[in-house]
């Protein structure tokens, strides 16, 4: 990059950084434009500039991961099955503490991620870069050979339980249990999940048919 877009980088990274830090000490609907502006020593009109809306602000590191999996399903190895690749890069993020997977006790990310899931405009906006993730999944999927029905459908089932698995491991960490402890079942969760996307409900049997089991439940 040259110095021009350099500095369009540190701009931007110092607006975020300001952002996050404000609605994290004093609440996201406590927090201005005006007085996030004011901190990062820029104008209203270059913080828009760089952020449509005050979401943004605190959402932009989604939309940087928004088209994840679609990256995943274009670079996997030519004889790995697209629902495999997808599999794997989630374990590899679970094992990297990738703050995405929920599985990362560091008390700034559970509190950025208690931020969002807790304040309903942050919820709803995120749902935006879902919806996103599932089209640039989708249109991967039917680059690699699937339907555009069949491309659709995997793309809204794979998205959908990546979110979920996050959030179970996000509600884990938040009730105390440390990332190393919550690791195994987290493991567990991901491959019981890529097990049922893969195969399909037609191959799980009713609870009551199994012998009990007893979990530790967040």
């Amino acid at each position: 990059m040259g110095l021009r877009e350099r500095r369009k980088v540190r701009i931007r990274e110092t607006i975020a950084a300001t952002a996050t830090r404000m609605f994290l000490e004093l609440g996201f609907d406590q927090v201005s434009i005006t007085d996030i502006a004011l901190e990062a020593e820029v104008s209203r009109r270059t913080l828009f500039a760089y952020f449509p809306t005050k979401e943004d602000l605190i959402l932009q590191r989604f939309a940087d991961h928004e088209d994840e999996a679609a990256r995943t399903v274009r670079a996997r190895r030519p004889d790995q099955p697209p629902l495999e690749a997808l599999r794997e890069a989630v374990l590899d993020a679970l094992r990297r503490r990738d703050p995405s997977t929920g599985l990362n006790d560091n008390p700034e990310i559970i509190a950025f991620l208690r931020l969002i899931t807790s304040t309903e405009s942050l919820a709803a906006r995120l749902m935006r870069y879902t919806s996103r993730g599932i089209d640039a999944l989708a249109e991967a999927l039917r680059d690699n050979g699937f339907d555009p029905l069949t491309a659709r459908l995997i793309a809204a089932q794979v998205i959908m339980v990546q979110r979920e698995l996050t959030l179970m491991n996000h509600r884990c960490l938040t009730n105390g249990e440390s990332a190393t402890d919550r690791y195994p079942e987290a493991v567990r969760a991901t491959n019981h999940a890529f097990d049922l996307l893969r195969d399909g409900l037609a191959s799980q049997k009713p609870q009551t048919d199994r012998p009990a089991r007893v979990r530790k439940r967040c």
